[in-house]
């Protein structure tokens, strides 16, 4: 049987683009699967934080007014990606997050202790070693891009944004995970496709 392609993760600070991307990515491997001889196109794994706030009664502001609200969305997140993800199978799939994102959150909103706590368990030892056979794009933030829609949660200002940034890094890095930042100047979609595809197929190539 032939090898599942590489996952691929779309990861980085909210606004950055994220959904968007994956998006696009799911049409150009729908148009272009002639190119890679995939056995089926990607599932799009999309919006699983607004899906949890909306089915929990959660709202942004919970994450910045309530430690407690904000420790329990996240373990919520936690579990609804990983859950999202394991009940694919063998089907890839690009998600425009990863479970890590709570963890990041946690520890910007919560504490660097219950952060860590967060990643304890046969569920969490199963998102590393997922991500870490996949493609992950941690997107840099574009100042252009960041606007409220009234249901994300919005820094203060630009260098929180940029905090969170740094937080994925490091939390990628601890974790073992191999990660190629986008950078903003890649500011057209058509490039931002083409950035991710071809370390993508780089890898897929490799693993064949």
């Amino acid at each position: 049987m032939p090898q599942s392609p590489p996952n691929i993760y779309i990861i980085g600070a909210q606004s950055t683009g994220k959904t968007t991307l994956v998006t696009a990515l799911g049409e150009h491997f729908v148009q272009k699967s002639y190119l890679y001889a995939l056995p089926k196109e990607p599932y799009q794994i999309k919006e699983t934080a607004r899906n949890v706030l909306k089915q929990h009664y959660f709202t942004a502001s919970d994450i910045t007014d309530s430690k407690t609200r904000a420790l329990e969305l996240q373990r919520l997140i936690i579990e609804a990606q990983a859950s999202a993800e394991t009940e694919l199978g063998d089907t890839w799939y690009i998600s425009d997050r990863s479970a890590l994102d709570a963890v990041v959150y946690a520890q910007q909103y919560v504490g660097a202790a219950e952060a860590k706590g967060l990643q304890q368990g046969t569920t969490w030892d199963g998102i590393v070693r997922r991500m870490k056979v996949g493609v992950v794009m941690l997107c840099e933030p574009n100042a252009e891009w960041l606007i409220d829609d009234g249901v994300r949660l919005m820094p203060r200002d630009q260098g929180e944004w940029l905090e969170l940034h740094s937080h994925f890094a490091n939390l990628l890095a601890g974790s073992g995970i191999a990660y190629t930042v986008l950078p903003s100047s890649v500011g057209q979609l058509a490039e931002r496709v083409r950035f991710v595809v071809d370390l993508w197929n780089e890898k897929r190539v490799g693993h064949e």
